[in-house]
């Protein structure tokens, strides 16, 4: 495998041009604009933009935050997801042991980055990416610890249905969506990489960090009201990653 080949840091020297792609999926993916074969352009002006504009995190600094053809602010959004990027990255290396982990912690974290970036800006955590985070889970499993395997499946079923049945169960008592089948699939993608023994501090990890985010806006001065909505997904995310990370199946912790 390439990350076998590879020294644990090199996921340091890719980060920033990983995180440049993760902007255009969570600008472009919730809104069914290509990805792949679209050309990046300056919002304000439209012309597209050339290698020389899209290195990350430097082209931004260099070009002191304008539009090198209009003089329009570009924003901080891409370089600030970028070295959200970066930090994953580094935060992997301190926190795996072989390059083989590394770079499976990048990935999932990275994948982990845009679901809650998008969910947090558009209340939805895309199919195209919950799924395929949820097989490549039971794949890594079966790869490296076979023996698990089961446990990891069971996982999957009950962090789609627990959820599930807790949005069900709100419907009806309330009477109003509290909880989107994307949090579910996101849930049951959890369970497929941490197992079901992990998904109970998982859960109370994401509700405890929203539960917090919720105190902290209120004393901001963030209007927050029993109907007020707040994306559960980013929390989710954030805790999926760091169980994973910790969670004694790689003997990490």
């Amino acid at each position: 495998m390439l990350a076998l080949t590879l020294p644990a840091w090199s996921p340091l020297l890719v980060a920033p041009f990983i995180g440049s792609f993760l902007g255009v999926l969570i600008q472009r993916l919730p809104n069914d604009r290509p990805v792949a074969f679209a050309r990046s352009a300056c919002a304000a002006c439209g012309t597209v933009l050339s290698p020389r504009d899209l290195v990350p995190v430097a082209s931004f600094v260099l070009q002191r935050g304008l539009c090198r053809h209009c003089g329009s602010p570009i924003g901080w959004f891409y370089p600030t997801v970028e070295l959200a990027a970066l930090g994953v990255a580094v935060w992997s290396v301190i926190a795996c042991q072989t390059p083989q982990q590394v770079w499976i912690g990048c990935l999932l974290g990275w994948t982990l980055l845009t679901l809650g970036w998008i969910d947090a800006l558009c209340f939805l955590l895309p199919d195209l990416l919950t799924l395929p985070l949820l097989l490549c889970g039971l794949g890594v499993v079966i790869a490296t610890a076979p023996d698990e395997a089961f446990w990891h499946a069971l996982g999957a079923v009950c962090g789609y249905l627990g959820l599930r049945g807790v949005a069900v169960t709100y419907r009806v008592l309330r009477g109003r969506e509290g909880l989107g089948a994307g949090d579910a699939k996101l849930l049951a993608a959890a369970g497929a990489w941490v197992g079901a023994g992990a998904l109970p501090s998982l859960v109370l990890l994401a509700a405890l960090t929203g539960l917090a985010w919720a105190g902290l806006a209120a004393l901001a001065g963030r209007s927050m009201r029993a109907t007020t909505a707040v994306p559960f997904g980013p929390f989710l995310a954030a805790s999926f990653w760091l169980v994973w990370l910790y969670w004694p199946i790689w003997g990490l912790a």
